[in-house]
């Protein structure tokens, strides 16, 4: 068998860039020491990307190690189908000399790129994608985000986090569509309250280039002066250069190869697993699904991917869900109570000075099992599989009233919400009583 690895630094720069952001800004500590507290004034690329390279090498090294331990072979180059079942394998950019190598199953888990709409002019320097804006040559003082879906949010929110005045241009009426609406209500209140701008329902005519800048045109004929144009168009499937119809192989418009339920391809031997297949693109799940797609290649016994995948958004603040929304719900007519624990309320959002973060649950009014975790704010995508794990062994909402959590803890905010919702319950199980 061979094995593509793909050590996925491209999740680790973004998310090491925010805890950066947050360290350099001072931002988590403005509730206690003032809105002007900031460990450094002067906040340049150097200082954001000198943390990003550190911990992308030190885990570059850990996963080396890890496969030499377990005596895997890596192959470092460009690899392509010869046929079925080679691979042609450049190690050196520019040439043309390939080593070729054969095996009964093969893993594709080549990842993706940022989408270039063919449309938009990139020069990598005015107008960019989330992969160029790491190597900008200073932070920006005005910056436009075309797209508002995960990573347009995740820039935008760091950006603005580092005093820089952010467009958000998004043609939809909202962000974030596939998340609780009153978590992204509160991001976006405090996106506000960071000088962020948004422009929903709005389309993007043109990019003009300038001297100092680009101008962003919108079809609505209002023109958005910046530093800097940021597209987050999606992502497009890196197997442009793999020769897939060697293998027998195709992928859709935006690079996607389809899979079977076991990762395997239209040609059996062949499997493919992470971003490179479609929703949900999220390291974690990537990593289980080549786990999976492995077991079944060797013939070894496995499972499913878990049906509680948590989602989580690195936003400055955090969000992270799992389970149903609100929404999803109401639509298909599930009973349900909410429970909400906020954490100004508790005495670690006070410690931290997090005074906008909450924590909602959905229970079943029937059974009172929990159906959807939602968290906004400090630690939420650690916070989160707290509940994932309860819902995952069937729990009610009973275990978390009873359940005993240290004190002060983030949560602590678990008991503070079930016991909400059971309040609500309680009453609302008295009143009918009484009819």
């Amino acid at each position: 068998m061979i094995g593509g690895v793909c050590i996925n630094t491209g999740t680790i720069p973004s998310k090491t860039l925010r805890e950066a952001v947050l360290y350099l800004t001072g931002l988590n500590q403005r509730e206690l020491y003032g809105a002007s507290y900031r460990v450094k004034d002067e906040i340049t690329v150097t200082d954001l990307g000198m943390r990003t390279q550190h911990v992308i090498g030190r885990e570059i090294q850990v996963i080396r190690s890890q496969l030499a331990r377990n005596h895997v072979t890596v192959l470092q180059g460009t690899g392509r189908f010869v046929d079925p079942h080679t691979i042609g394998i450049v190690h050196d950019e520019g040439k043309t000399e390939e080593t070729k190598i054969t095996a009964e199953k093969i893993v594709i888990a080549t990842g993706t790129s940022p989408a270039r709409p063919s449309s938009v002019e990139f020069d990598d320097r005015t107008v960019i994608d989330s992969d160029a804006i790491l190597h900008l040559d200073r932070v920006p003082e005005t910056l436009v985000v075309v797209g508002a879906g995960v990573i347009g949010i995740e820039y935008a929110s760091m950006f603005a986090a580092l005093g820089t005045k952010v467009t958000v241009v998004e043609r939809r009426d909202r962000m974030l569509e596939f998340c609780d609406l009153e978590i992204v209500e509160a991001l976006k209140y405090h996106l506000r309250d960071l000088a962020v701008t948004f422009r929903f329902g709005e389309n993007v005519a043109a990019v003009e280039r300038r001297p100092r800048g680009a101008l962003t045109l919108l079809e609505s004929g209002k023109k958005i002066p910046a530093d800097c144009v940021m597209y987050s168009a999606g992502r497009q499937g890196k197997t442009s250069e793999l020769c897939l119809d060697a293998a027998g192989l195709a992928a859709d418009d935006r690079g996607r190869i389809k899979v079977d339920e076991n990762y395997a391809t239209e040609v059996p031997h062949i499997y493919a697993v992470g971003d490179v297949i479609g929703f949900p693109a999220l390291a974690a799940t990537s990593m289980e699904q080549g786990r999976l797609a492995a077991q079944h290649a060797c013939g070894e016994p496995g499972g499913d991917l878990n049906e509680l995948p948590p989602i989580g958004i690195y936003t400055i603040p955090e969000i992270s869900f799992v389970g149903r929304s609100e929404d999803e719900l109401t639509r298909d007519k599930v009973p349900f109570e909410v429970g909400i624990s906020r954490y100004r309320e508790l005495a670690r959002g006070q410690i931290i000075g997090d005074s906008y973060g909450m924590l909602k649950l959905l229970v079943c009014s029937e059974t009172r099992r929990l159906l959807g975790v939602h968290v906004f704010g400090t630690g939420a995508t650690e916070l989160v599989h707290i509940g994932q794990t309860v819902m995952g062994c069937g729990g009610t909402v009973d275990y978390l009233v009873n359940a005993v959590f240290n004190y002060p803890t983030l949560a602590e905010s678990y008991k503070v919400a079930a016991l909400d919702a059971m309040n609500k319950m309680r009453t609302i199980a008295r009143l009918t009583a009484e009819m």
